[in-house]
Order: structure tokens, then sequence, then C-alpha cells
């Protein structure tokens, strides 16, 4: 009999800007403690950043769009997908030193052992990002 797979961690949060600490919050306190220690800060940055750019980005109407966050293990890694509804697709900046945005994806590229963007098969974007059990340990 094959091994049945954990039930991904769901979570839906209204487009607002406390959203983002809801969901830094949400996503951290959800890892088990043996991975919390290891994983939490830097997954909590993640969520961070990944869920301010969709706000910023992704979202248009802050009463009625959700931000979509799902995460699971997999393959030795905690997979984040932050889901906006918007149509666009964030790319990696290369701000200069006087810039005052354009480094999330600096970070979630510093951060995440692989990342990516996909659209969402009705509407919307989801960025992907996973970190690997043993980083930050």
């Amino acid at each position: 009999m094959p091994d049945i797979p954990a039930v991904p961690a769901h979570w839906r949060f209204p487009a607002r800007p406390a959203s983002a600490r809801r969901a830094r919050h949400a996503v951290t306190e959800s890892l088990p403690h043996v991975h919390r220690r290891h994983l939490g800060d830097n997954l909590g940055l993640l969520t961070s950043e990944l869920v301010t750019n969709a706000l910023r980005h992704g979202a248009c109407r802050e009463d009625e769009d959700l931000i979509e966050l799902v995460l699971w293990p997999a393959d030795g890694h905690y997979w984040l997908a932050v889901s906006d509804p918007g149509a666009g697709k964030p790319v990696l900046a290369h701000p200069d030193a006087d810039s005052e945005n354009g480094r999330g994806l600096i970070l979630v590229d510093h951060l995440a052992a692989a990342w990516t963007v996909r659209p969402r098969p009705t509407c919307g974007t989801s960025v992907i990002a996973g970190l690997s059990f043993q980083q930050g340990g």
C-alpha cells in the first residue's frame, strides 16, 4: 500500500495589509516543532515577502480579493504557494541602491532552494517556493 501524503495546510486571507502578518504567523505556527526552530524565521520571511507582493501587485479589490496560501512537505522541502487573482507575472528585479522597492523577490531567491511562478488554472498567479528541511539547521 502506498504512503498517504500529508494534507496540505491551506489559508485564505483578505487582500489587506494586516494579512501579511496573519499569514506569516499561521504558516510558521503550522510547522511541526522539530522544523519550526530551523525553518520558522526563513519561512516567515518568505511568507511575508510573497504575501506582500501578492497584495501590492496581484490584488485589485481590497474588500473582495483573497490571497491564498498552501503549505505542504514533499521531497525534503516545505513548499509554499502564494496565489492572488492578478494576471501579472512577478520577475526578479535588480534595483539600484537608491530604489525603495524591488527587493522582495531577491530575498525569495536567496532564501528558497527553488521558486517559480505559475498561472492558476482558472485565474490569477501562484508563486511557489521551497525551503529544505535542513536549511538553517
